[in-house]
């Protein structure tokens, strides 16, 4: 048990560490896109047309900015669902957010994020 707690803690350090270095210095690696409408991590039906992103730790409602490396086009997105699970990958984009920033055709691209407002409560 007490190994299991201490693994646990190292565990919860890290996350908050990872998210606090997103906040300060941004996360840049490649993103995709999806246009499912089934439910996402938040509860929510997933909209293929909303400004949405999936990401693998940040807290669900957390609004960041994406910035698309082969454009130069960004957008702010909420965090609502956790993905992606595909190595390399750091968010996964619904369809109307890539759209915005100009990767639908390619199906992936290189990105950067800067976080714009924890979830509140």
């Amino acid at each position: 048990m007490k190994k299991y707690l201490a693994l646990l803690a190292v565990g919860m350090a890290f996350a908050f560490s990872a998210n606090t270095a997103l906040a300060a210095a941004g996360q840049c690696g490649g993103a995709s896109w999806y246009a499912l409408t089934s439910k996402t991590a938040s509860g929510e039906r997933m909209n293929p047309s909303a400004m949405t992103a999936a990401h693998r730790t940040l807290p669900l409602g957390t609004k960041i900015k994406v910035t698309n490396q082969a454009n130069g086009k960004s957008l702010v997105v909420r965090i609502n669902d956790r993905g992606p699970f595909i190595k390399g990958r750091v968010l996964d984009l619904s369809k109307g957010a890539a759209s915005r920033l100009g990767f639908i055709n390619a199906g992936h691209t290189k990105v950067c994020i800067t976080q714009v407002t924890a979830k509140k409560g």
